[in-house]
């Protein structure tokens, strides 16, 4: 089990947070730039010293320790392999590093070379490896040491859209099939999260916001942020009867959810699949109860639909026939609707 609180101050920015990781889970931090993770990942990691720190992994307090005595093992989102030796040896750094013989490091580098599917590389020097390849590499080097924990610091961030899934998919079974104490993995995608964590802890401005298990924090989001990310629409506001008042007055019908105060803080979460489009001269179109004057800032291919953004701050899908019978492009004026049934109400903030 790691347990952690950290405080640090840098200039302006402050980072004060604690959580918790049990033995063989996953802890995926989300957040804006700027919100504190790599501060976290490096505290964590002892490359940075927290003003204040308890880091303690089972009966281990790791927050006296230097970097190389805490049992650490760091993927980036650069491989970061040494380029002057083999993939074998750059694996075999990580046991050799804890004191195994030039043999049985090498032994233990080919198991894990085999386990992420680079044995045939071993001889290779970093430069002949695409940048799939040397990924692979890097998880064989982060877990040949036997690390007590994992961090991964946006392991995929810097592959093509190729490469991405094949070490998504490595990484989910690797976690899953190798006992590793606890892992933390700091990204931006919520596929990352949604394949490899079984909790997320979502940071803004150095403070943790939301948490929970990943699915239920991506489908029902309390901050601007993690709807985004969760390609969600949320309007906050204050719950009433019914629905919500929005902080503009304005009021949206939709479903209380569970737990949802009436007059307290809230949000309103709805998928942007659920927002109907029409030009803006058209009246009140048909039963739907929430209606919104928007002007069209963007449109983005998403998948095999149009994600259509507007000044209101809300998405809506669109089939790539549908933009082009309604000749939308940035500047043009619509109405939105949104039927009150798509619409669930939450509390604005969950016990932290």
């Amino acid at each position: 089990m790691l347990r952690a609180e950290i405080e640090l101050v840098r200039g302006s920015f402050r980072l004060a947070v604690g959580f918790e990781v049990p033995d063989g889970t996953v802890l995926a931090i989300l957040g804006p730039n700027g919100s504190g993770k790599s501060s976290l990942l490096g505290s964590l990691s002892g490359l940075l010293r927290p003003d204040r720190a308890t880091i303690r992994l089972g009966d281990r307090e790791l927050h006296g320790l230097p970097p190389h005595e805490r049992s650490v093992g760091l993927l980036a989102q650069d491989a970061l392999l040494f380029p002057h030796l083999s993939v074998l040896d750059n694996v075999a750094f990580s046991p050799r590093s804890k004191g195994a013989r030039r043999a049985e490091s090498r032994e233990i580098a080919r198991r894990w070379l085999a386990e992420v599917d680079a044995t045939e590389f071993a001889d290779r020097k970093p430069a002949q490896l695409s940048g799939g390849q040397a990924q692979r590499v890097a998880v064989a080097r982060a877990l040949a040491g036997d690390p007590d924990l994992l961090l991964l610091d946006e392991p995929l961030a810097a592959l093509d859209v190729d490469a991405a899934p094949a070490i998504r998919g490595l990484l989910r079974r690797v976690l899953s099939t190798h006992r590793i104490g606890a892992t933390v993995l700091v990204t931006h995608d919520p596929l990352d999260a949604l394949a490899l964590a079984d909790h997320v802890l979502v940071l803004s401005e150095g403070s943790a916001v939301e948490r929970g298990p990943t699915r239920e924090v991506l489908a029902a989001p309390r901050t601007a942020f993690t709807a985004r990310i969760a390609g969600l629409n949320l309007i906050p506001g204050v719950a009433t009867e019914g629905g919500l008042r929005a902080e503009d007055g304005r009021f949206v019908a939709g479903m209380l959810a569970e737990g949802t105060a009436l007059g307290e803080a809230a949000v309103a979460v709805f998928e942007p699949s659920a927002v109907a489009v029409y030009p803006a001269e058209d009246g009140h179109p048909g039963s739907p109860r929430n209606t919104v004057k928007a002007l069209v800032t963007a449109l983005e291919p998403h998948g095999p639909v149009i994600r259509l953004r507007t000044d209101a701050n809300l998405a809506a899908d669109l089939t790539p026939a549908a933009v082009a019978d309604l000749a939308l492009e940035p500047g043009t004026p619509v109405r939105l609707s949104i039927k009150a049934t798509t619409v669930t109400v939450y509390p604005a903030s969950l016990p932290l």
